[in-house]
């Protein structure tokens, strides 16, 4: 199974701002029509941890996932999302190897 996951971590004391540039930056890119993008996202919250985040993105390769980053409007979103957080994001890439949906 090919696959590349990336997750953001990052803390803010703006959530609400921060879900509301990512519903922008998804209509945005829905507009905008074809092109790199990631096939998956969930944003979730720490429960043990107040105030940090976690945005879990989901593309169908690696490489994907760079030209998606490579993409003004990534570049944009990213910056003003920086911008909402309480101090610096950490970002994991993943080599996605398996997935199963469990009933």
């Amino acid at each position: 199974m090919a696959g590349f996951v990336q997750i953001i971590e990052f803390q803010t004391s703006r959530p609400d701002e921060v879900r509301a540039l990512g519903e922008e930056f998804r209509k945005n890119r829905e507009a905008a029509g074809p092109g790199s993008s990631p096939v998956r996202m969930m944003a979730c919250a720490d429960r043990d941890n107040p105030g940090h985040y976690f945005n879990i993105v989901e593309f169908a390769s690696y490489e994907e996932a760079m030209a998606n980053s490579e993409r003004a409007d990534t570049t944009e979103f990213a910056t003003r999302m920086m911008e909402l957080c309480d101090g610096p994001t950490t970002f994991r890439n993943l080599d996605l190897r398996e997935t199963a949906e469990m009933s």
